[in-house]
């Protein structure tokens, strides 16, 4: 690690909104949609969610028991499991210099590229139906079919819409990091991928009938998982210029140092287990790595 240049060792330190970023997103509810927002973690206590969406209608318990049952194997036996390792889809995202918006537009759209090309082949061997998320890239903070954008967040994921919010924000032009822009990207995009892919249809379903400690442990199950379908995507850019396994492992000891400070309550996964599922999706580059919803609740704390 102290073999990088003080140059991008000062980038990857500048770039710790990033990497927080996609640490802590947060997940609402709303007429059967979903959105996930990445919400920035500072010193500060966690301001309250944004998007305060009212939770699905009340329904009989026992008939929510058993469809949570029925949808389960959704999360733990979801096809995309058996999809195999990603196939290199030649990402090259370039260069992102300094102080340019347009630079940075064209970046998040490279990226955004390649992880459709990535994703759409894995559920086609998967032989599920795919469809891109919308991409919206914006310079100031903007009201999302989901609600309010919330206090300090980088990027937002609405299912609403099934868009893909990037806001540019002066302190990412100042110093960009890409390593860790880019796995932000690929970490909104995974909840993209779980909506898609019906991972959430379960989700949604047994944490309407679950108690609080059970929710918690829910949630992080769905955020492990987001992180290490974006370690899985990470892993295929290995070797380039600006993605180098120092960078890779320089985040994943940030995240694993810092991935849950600023939350008041375990949503995401203590940093050690943030790094964890990181690493597991890195060193496998297959989605089959990141079960997390057959994982045991250790190993999802």
């Amino acid at each position: 690690m102290n073999n990088l240049p003080h140059s991008r060792l000062a980038a990857i330190a500048a770039a710790g909104v990033a990497l927080t970023v996609a640490a802590s997103s947060q997940v609402f509810v709303m007429a059967g949609s979903a959105s996930a927002s990445t919400s920035a973690v500072s010193r500060q206590a966690l301001p309250a969610p944004a998007q305060a969406v009212p939770a699905p209608a009340a329904v009989n318990s026992a008939a929510q028991s058993s469809a949570a049952l029925a949808n389960k194997s959704l999360a733990t036996a979801n096809r995309i499991y058996r999809s195999g390792r990603f196939v290199d889809v030649n990402c090259r995202p370039g260069s992102l210099p300094r102080g340019s918006t347009a630079a940075y537009k064209r970046f998040l759209t490279r990226v955004t590229t390649c992880l459709n090309n990535a994703w759409s082949r894995q559920f086609r061997k998967a032989k599920l139906p795919f469809s891109k998320p919308r991409l919206r890239i914006v310079t100031r903070k903007v009201n999302t079919p989901c609600g309010k954008w919330n206090t300090g967040a980088e990027a937002v994921y609405c299912s609403a819409d099934r868009t893909m919010y990037m806001w540019i924000s002066k302190t990412q032009l100042r110093q960009p990091f890409p390593l860790g822009i880019t796995r932000l990207v690929a970490h909104e995009y995974g909840h993209h991928v779980q909506q898609i892919s019906k991972i959430w249809s379960y989700y949604w379903t047994a944490r309407a009938r679950a108690s609080k400690s059970q929710q918690l442990a829910l949630s992080r199950r769905s955020e492990l998982q987001a992180e290490c379908f974006s370690a899985v995507f990470m892993s295929t850019l290995q070797g380039q210029p600006d993605f180098t396994d120092r960078e890779w492992d320089y985040t994943v000891d940030w995240f694993r140092k810092n991935g849950a400070k600023g939350w008041p309550q375990n949503d995401h996964g203590r940093g050690p287990t943030q790094a964890t599922w990181m690493t597991r999706g890195y060193n496998s580059g297959s989605p089959a790595a990141c079960n997390t919803w057959k994982a045991s609740a250790r190993a999802t704390l």
